[in-house]
């Protein structure tokens, strides 16, 4: 009696262990002891989360300019502020003890600073925008990080993607 052919299985990786290694590795890098985890101590922690802190204050303050300018858009954008302030607030729970919550020390221009577009599709497209490019930078940071704060940055910046893919496909 002949055995039965084995299911034919696709070549290569497939997307979601594609997805796995990257999200592992971006963990991995929090988790591993490098020469930048640690090397400065918890002053450069706190420095970075005051920095991330005032980012997310500045994209906050993007949120609250857009929803005072489109209240139709309020069920919308509501709970994605609504995580974007508790990012702000993990933020500065161990930022540095001379961070003021009304300014940051981040060397970026608060996304704030910027009108809000007349068009609720175009104002959509700028908080999108603005989610996408904070979450690449704080990608970018989180190699530098020490291994906790390179987690929560890590974390927060996968939210930032997703808040900006909502801002996006919505619009569609």
């Amino acid at each position: 009696m002949p055995y039965p052919s084995p299911p034919r299985i696709p070549s290569g990786p497939r997307r979601r262990s594609l997805l796995a290694s990257a999200a592992g590795a971006a963990l991995l890098v929090g988790c591993s002891a490098g020469p930048h985890s640690g090397g400065d101590g918890p002053s450069a922690a706190a420095r970075a989360r005051a920095r991330a802190a005032g980012d997310s204050r500045g994209l906050l303050e993007r949120y609250d300019a857009v929803l005072a300018a489109h209240p139709g858009l309020g069920q919308r954008l509501r709970p994605l502020r609504a995580e974007v302030a508790a990012h702000v607030r993990t933020f500065e729970e161990g930022a540095a003890p001379t961070a003021t919550p009304a300014k940051s020390a981040s060397a970026s221009p608060s996304p704030s600073a910027s009108p809000v577009p007349a068009g609720e599709k175009d104002a959509l497209a700028g908080l999108a925008a603005a989610e996408r490019t904070l979450a690449d930078q704080r990608a970018k940071s989180l190699l530098d990080a020490p291994g906790e704060l390179a987690r929560l940055l890590a974390s927060v910046a996968a939210a930032g993607a997703a808040h900006a893919y909502l801002l996006t496909e919505g619009a569609k």
